[in-house]
């Protein structure tokens, strides 16, 4: 005899058979149901097929000779390692060559470290989203930019990798590949407890946004904040590779990545702007977390840097690799020589400390213009206040309290 459940079921089956309108009817969050925000989304997913530059990164990255490029500017000049700084006023034509391909080994090891972290991501947050009705063309959109991704962080990593071995012989910048969860920002004012409690943060982040379609969507808000900020200084790298007519294997790759990332950015804004709108309203929790997602990217960016300008690395933290610069066979300082460059460059007021700032003021304004309408956010995310509390004085106090600790290591 059947049990009064099982009756209770068959019942169901019968009353909402396949035939039952209501067998069909979909939820209210359905992508379908906006037809303008689905429309974007699956254009935007259609133009980057259509252009997608993996074919010809992986040409040129299986093509580049350090020894063919070794002559050449890679960036404008004012994108090279210490521009504005003494270091830089005072360099030979040569020197000056060998500090621009810096900026682009330096900028782009970064680059490598965000997009390591930016293909598990993808990942989780197409599977936060996956679960909703009609959301497989975002999914798609986040699967095909993970493959893309994949090939950025090759040709990055090879050219970098032979340019620090044929000048230096050793790592710089560059690092060998690490796990998505280590530190995104790869010279910060950190140690290993911070270290330690940031990938548990984003290890819990990770599991959150696999299952919860919101936080999913606002992984991608975040995502959006630092594509833009990579957008204020790789759209100058991309029109010196267009106004070149034998341009470096290198200044090609800036701008093949370039046009790929304009498309992540686009879909970024899409589904943190967009497609939020199609899921349910924010529970208080999902946007306390959305919120810390935000004010962890303003933290990670909370301090220019006269080194690498446009990277927000905590300026002390890479001290050491520009100590090894000025002492290699290139520039051939002595460790006093070397130590008193150091302090004109980074505790004295100079163009390349004015310029760094004027990049940092104009990334918090494009972020806080970024964020506009995402009416979730509190005023900290909305007005970027944590990115405000920085100033030249303060900055450099900063590295001439830490210049101090490391000099006394150098001639200990």
């Amino acid at each position: 005899m059947a049990s009064k459940m099982e009756l209770h079921y068959n019942r169901s089956l019968m009353n909402n058979s396949p035939n039952d309108p209501l067998f069909f009817s979909k939820p209210a969050n359905s992508l379908k149901d906006d037809k303008k925000t689905y429309g974007k989304i699956l254009f935007n997913l259609k133009k980057n097929k259509e252009q997608d530059n993996t074919d010809e990164l992986t040409h040129l990255t299986d093509s580049f000779e350090f020894e063919s490029a070794k002559n050449s500017y890679w960036n404008p000049p004012k994108f090279s390692l210490l521009y504005g700084t003494p270091l830089w006023d005072e360099s030979s034509p040569s020197q000056k060559i060998i500090l621009n391909q810096l900026y682009w080994v330096a900028y782009y090891s970064q680059i490598i470290s965000a997009e390591i972290a930016t293909i598990f991501l993808n990942q989780t947050a197409a599977a936060g989203l996956y679960g909703m009705e009609d959301f497989k063309v975002v999914c798609d959109t986040l699967d095909l930019e993970s493959a893309q991704e994949r090939t950025h962080i090759q040709a990055f990593k090879v050219i970098a990798e032979q340019t620090e071995k044929s000048l230096f012989g050793q790592r710089i910048f560059t690092y060998p590949m690490k796990n998505f969860a280590s530190e995104t920002m790869i010279f910060q004012n950190t140690n290993l407890i911070k270290s330690y409690w940031k990938k548990i943060q984003l290890h819990f982040f990770s599991y959150l946004s696999s299952s919860n379609a919101f936080i999913a969507s606002q992984y991608l808000t975040v995502r959006g904040l630092r594509t833009l900020n990579g957008k204020i200084v790789q759209h100058q790298l991309s029109q010196f590779y267009t106004g070149l007519e034998e341009a470096p294997i290198p200044s090609k790759v800036s701008h093949h990545h370039f046009l790929d990332e304009s498309y992540h950015f686009n879909s970024s804004t899409i589904i943190g702007h967009d497609v939020v709108k199609s899921l349910r309203p924010p529970t208080s929790f999902e946007k306390m977390i959305a919120n810390l997602a935000v004010t962890g990217c303003q933290k990670d960016h909370a301090q220019f840097n006269v080194s690498v300008n446009g990277i927000f690395w905590y300026e002390p933290a890479i001290f050491s690799s520009i100590f090894k610069v000025l002492k290699s066979t290139h520039f051939s300082m002595t460790t006093r020589d070397a130590l008193e460059m150091m302090r004109r460059c980074f505790c004295q007021e100079n163009q390349g400390v004015h310029e760094a700032m004027q990049t940092h003021i104009v990334a918090r304004k494009s972020y806080i213009e970024y964020v506009q309408g995402l009416e979730f956010l509190n005023q900290t995310n909305l007005k970027m206040s944590v990115m405000e509390n920085v100033d030249v004085l303060s900055y450099l106090l900063e590295n001439k309290r830490k210049l101090s600790h490391f000099s006394n290591r150098q001639v200990a």
